[in-house]
């Protein structure tokens, strides 16, 4: 198979338009054990077959060439990250990689009592819990079973192990969750958690029939009843962008990919469980790393593939102007 030439340098990533990418979210599986309405259809079983899934070496070997190209974090996503077996051994393999400062994770917290502890030791310091509703029955009718009572324990087991901070992600959805966003918001200040407020994105047909909510108008009730102030500490390399209390004991953030875009200013990839590397959510931009990883290629090949697909990373996405572009679930990408 022919490989790419090896690169001249390990100058940072940055694609055509400027910018240096920085972050990369690795997707571990495509599976979920729920089925939240805007993440992935009822019944849907096309998932990925095993053989073709990246193992943890060659995953390893592909963050440790970001790495040396100045990925510096690194957040874990499925699909459910903690259904894929092992996941404590990959973060020992990632946490002793130079270069790489954070190791995050994002998961729906439903098996987080059972890996806390040992995730923490691992080298997982920061979490983000997907939480839309405080209401059992809503979260059942959102997440497609009665998954609330092991969400919260997953929460409580996170305070525990000592997870700082931990975040917690609400699609807001109109007519389904949106009147639950100021009580939310005082669960969130109450028990020391970030609360992180999310406009549905149009991808797949689950994510086009998700009642998308401009929260522009949510972000000015919310700064107005808490007297809220822009954050002035950076709080991940994240999009969000972060308001706080007075007392700086309460913090929201507001993820606006659709109101408010912040593609000039994207500094993330996401690398698929197959090991996809797609450049953005709104575009169907992609480069296959697994082929050239199972062919041998060296590691300077590898940088010099990964620096090609960067240079595919689009300007922006097309969500406002073309909602049915794309046809892949979220579940699929990587969160």
């Amino acid at each position: 198979m022919e490989t790419p030439a090896p690169p001249s340098s390990t100058a940072a990533l940055t694609d055509r338009f400027g910018r240096r990418v920085s972050y990369l979210r690795l997707s571990v599986t495509d599976r979920c054990d729920l089925r939240c309405s805007y993440c992935m259809p009822k019944g849907f079983s096309g998932f990925e077959e095993p053989e073709n899934w990246l193992r943890f070496d060659e995953i390893t070997r592909v963050v440790a060439a970001f790495a040396r190209m100045g990925v510096a974090r690194v957040r874990l996503t499925g699909g459910e990250p903690l259904l894929r077996r092992g996941l404590p051994q990959l973060v020992t393999q990632l946490s002793g990689l130079p270069g790489l400062q954070d190791i995050s994770l994002s998961t729906n917290a439903t098996q987080l009592h059972k890996h806390a502890r040992v995730l923490h030791d691992a080298g997982v310091r920061r979490i983000n819990v997907s939480l839309d509703s405080l209401d059992r029955a809503c979260t059942e009718k959102i997440t497609g079973r009665d998954s609330f009572a092991s969400i919260m324990a997953g929460l409580q087991a996170g305070k525990q192990a000592g997870f700082d901070p931990i975040k917690l992600n609400m699609v807001v959805m109109r007519g389904i969750n949106d009147h639950e966003i100021m009580r939310m918001a005082q669960f969130c200040f109450e028990e020391g958690f970030i609360l992180r407020l999310i406009e549905a994105m149009p991808m797949g047909e689950t994510g086009r029939n998700s009642q998308y909510m401009d929260i522009g108008p949510v972000r000015e009730q919310l700064v107005s009843k808490f007297n809220l102030t822009p954050a002035a500490a950076e709080l991940g390399g994240g999009p969000a962008r972060y308001w706080t209390t007075a007392d700086s004991k309460g913090t929201i953030g507001f993820i606006s990919p659709i109101s408010q875009h912040f593609c000039a200013t994207c500094n993330r990839v996401r690398l698929s469980v197959d090991g996809t590397l797609y450049m953005c959510l709104g575009q169907e931009e992609k480069f296959e790393l697994r082929p050239l990883l199972r062919a041998g290629i060296s590691d300077q090949e590898l940088e010099a593939a990964i620096r090609i697909a960067i240079e595919l990373k689009p300007e922006r996405h097309e969500f406002k102007e073309q909602p049915h572009k794309i046809i892949r679930f979220m579940s699929q990408t990587g969160g």
